[in-house]
């Protein structure tokens, strides 16, 4: 019988794989395409760098994101500095080394491996005990859920995003 620990790094490796396959091939084109007017994007900011538009806020109308967005947005999450501490494990030094979002679709890429490298490394050192134990109070209110709770969050935050691109993808071919 395998562990809840081990059942989640395998979800967690083949929601990675599925997703790393479905990019293979992205061209730039293809990364900056907006399939509708009005997308949420990643753009070149004056000093040269590409920056996401952000996250939509809470009263924000819905707007529809490009690959560019969708797949900073994943690379973001799976580097956060906050999961290692979330998970009881310390930040890699890898986490913190982030300046601006990808700004091609081999840069994208790129950022994504480095980033699930980073959630792997995390996720990996803990156990199915650490798992069971709260976040605790540096969460603030998600304090007292559990860091299999959050460990959960972040694999079904992997599976849809990377879902969306892959659709993304589909109706790229097709239009």
């Amino acid at each position: 019988m395998t562990s809840t620990h081990t059942d989640l790094l395998e979800l967690s490796d083949y929601a990675w794989q599925r997703l790393a396959h479905r990019m293979t091939g992205l061209s730039d084109e293809e990364y900056f395409w907006e399939p509708v007017a009005d997308c949420l994007t990643v753009r070149r900011t004056a000093d040269g760098s590409y920056r996401s538009d952000g996250p939509q806020g809470p009263n924000e109308s819905f707007r529809f994101t490009t690959l560019a967005w969708r797949l900073a947005h994943i690379a973001g999450f799976l580097r956060e500095e906050r999961n290692g501490p979330w998970l009881g494990q310390p930040v890699p030094e890898s986490a913190a080394a982030h300046a601006g979002d990808p700004g091609s679709a081999a840069e994208a890429l790129a950022a994504l491996e480095t980033s699930y490298g980073v959630w792997r490394t995390v996720f990996a050192g803990t156990t199915d005990d650490s798992l069971a134990a709260p976040i605790g109070k540096h969460a603030g209110p998600y304090g007292a859920a559990s860091r299999r709770s959050f460990a959960l969050h972040v694999l079904d935050e992997l599976i849809h995003h990377g879902a969306e691109a892959a659709l993304l993808r589909d109706l790229y071919r097709a239009r």
